[in-house]
């Protein structure tokens, strides 16, 4: 009779297959191709807040000494974490704050054809004159 023993015993295997499992959902969330359409801020804020409950549940079932239940509690609060990664990566920067709504109006366009707005250097030299001419009190003065 061929008796096999196991390389790893049981109680390390399980830890290194979630710490698989996880390292393979965060590395999927940072280079899977981003979602198409993006999540409202709002949603993604649920996500994020459900992950941190999830942390905080972790906390206590430590402190408690369910270490398999923190486990599978912190687990879930990482790909909980992980998921809302990826998701957000679907918001494009140059979307309009609000998730989707109305651009905010940007203002009147700039006075130089190169796009920049003009600038009043002579205003700008006498206010920073009047500034510097003023007679300050030092910091800390009569305490």
């Amino acid at each position: 009779m061929i008796v096999l023993e196991m390389p790893l015993p049981p109680s390390i295997a399980w830890k290194l297959v979630l710490v698989l499992v996880l390292v393979g959902g965060i590395m999927a969330a940072a280079c899977a191709r981003a979602p198409r359409r993006p999540l409202p801020r709002s949603e993604l804020r649920r996500l994020v807040l459900a992950a941190l409950s999830l942390y905080a549940v972790g906390v206590f079932a430590s402190l408690t000494h369910h270490a398999v239940l923190a486990g599978v509690v912190y687990a879930s609060g990482i790909a909980a974490c992980a998921l809302a990664a990826w998701l957000s990566r679907g918001s494009d920067s140059e979307d309009p704050p609000g998730g989707g709504e109305d651009p905010i109006d940007p203002g009147p366009p700039p006075d130089d054809p190169d796009g920049l707005p003009l600038f009043d250097w002579a205003a700008f030299e006498r206010q920073f004159r009047a500034y510097s001419s003023r007679r300050r009190e030092p910091a800390g003065f009569g305490r």
